[in-house]
């Protein structure tokens, strides 16, 4: 079974690629810090495959936070702390998984990729992130 994890993103901010990778890399890490062991062990052995996707706004986000928890996927939603960009407290983004590819898709499946380099950057922080663990 192929797993994989999605960070969606929230298009309204419009936050600098460097940023929002980290808001990504939070999301991520928190989301997979939360998980089953076994299922992150099983996802990092397939590649730790994770997509960003954009929502619109605040609202969007939540209710896919909500839809994700009522399928009974593993959610983490980020607020930031403040200390550059964004008030204290802005939710920035939210992960879903790693969980099943094809479960997530039937939520998920709708929502457009956000920006290839903020993928890139965030992929470097996981490199980072797995070396620890």
């Amino acid at each position: 079974m192929a797993l994989k994890q999605v960070i969606l993103v929230r298009d309204d901010l419009k936050l600098p690629k460097g940023k929002l990778a980290a808001q990504c890399a939070h999301a991520a890490v928190d989301a997979a810090l939360k998980s089953d062991k076994e299922r992150v062990k099983e996802w990092r052995n397939q590649g730790m495959a994770k997509i960003v996707l954009k929502v619109t706004d605040l609202k969007e986000l939540y209710f896919y936070n909500d839809q994700a928890k009522a399928s009974g996927f593993v959610t983490a939603v980020i607020e930031d702390a403040g200390k550059t960009v964004v008030e204290p407290g802005t939710v920035t983004c939210m992960a879903i998984g790693p969980d099943k590819e094809e479960k997530i898709d039937k939520l998920t499946g709708k929502l457009k990729i956000y920006a290839l380099i903020v993928v890139v950057l965030m992929e470097y922080y996981m490199l980072c992130f797995s070396m620890f663990n």
